[in-house]
């Protein structure tokens, strides 16, 4: 038998499935909640309920979104000839942060990770080809976090959309190594991620 009631240890254990939340986090994040008031926390409860409701993935890019095209890919400020691929939402979140890049983005899920069971199919690869060989696309950049799966993930985009699969013009480009290997985009300052897109070389 618990030493708590068993409503406040079932938080604790949610609280510890998040990604990079251990034991103790997960006590602290549950006994602040606590400490707050009823309606704070009913407040949000709810919000975490409601966290899926109406979310989608953007047909063209697969961010999310609540509408069937995403606010960037219906900006027309944007240039459309032009394709950022990323591994989730949160590095797409860091480059829009960096406020260098004007094109459009590609979001991925994930990347191939044989020792997860992650593969090809379990990632947005195929929609990514499908928009590449419709041919108005000019330019793609890489810009998966520099670990092994994501050059593993790399390579393996690179068979379907090299020239001439995705027509001969199509130039391939990744960020220059102002990120380290190993380093996650999201976690980089926006001036490296800058340097980063405007030091960029051909794949």
């Amino acid at each position: 038998m618990g030493t708590l009631p068993k409503n406040i240890e079932q938080a604790i254990e949610e609280f510890g499935k998040l990604p990079g939340v251990g034991q103790k986090t997960a006590e602290r994040l549950t006994f602040y909640l606590l400490s707050k008031k009823e309606e704070d926390v009913e407040r949000f409860g709810e919000t975490i309920r409601m966290l899926k409701k109406g979310i989608r993935y953007c047909e063209r890019c697969q961010n999310f979104s609540t509408e069937t095209i995403c606010s960037i890919c219906s900006n027309l400020e944007r240039d459309p000839s032009v394709i950022c691929i990323v591994e989730d939402p949160l590095d797409l979140i860091a480059l829009e942060k960096a406020n260098t890049y004007k094109g459009l983005y590609h979001v991925l899920h994930g990347v191939i990770s044989p020792v997860e069971g992650i593969g090809p199919d379990d990632l947005k690869i195929a929609e990514l080809i499908t928009r590449v060989k419709e041919g108005k696309v000019k330019e793609i950049i890489l810009a998966l976090n520099p670990s092994l799966e994501g050059e593993a993930t790399s390579a393996y985009i690179l068979r379907y959309i090299r020239p001439p699969q995705a027509g001969p013009d199509l130039k391939i480009t990744r960020i220059a190594r102002g990120i380290p290997m190993g380093g996650d985009l999201n976690y980089a300052d926006a001036q490296t991620l800058k340097k980063a897109f405007e030091g960029r070389n051909d794949y």
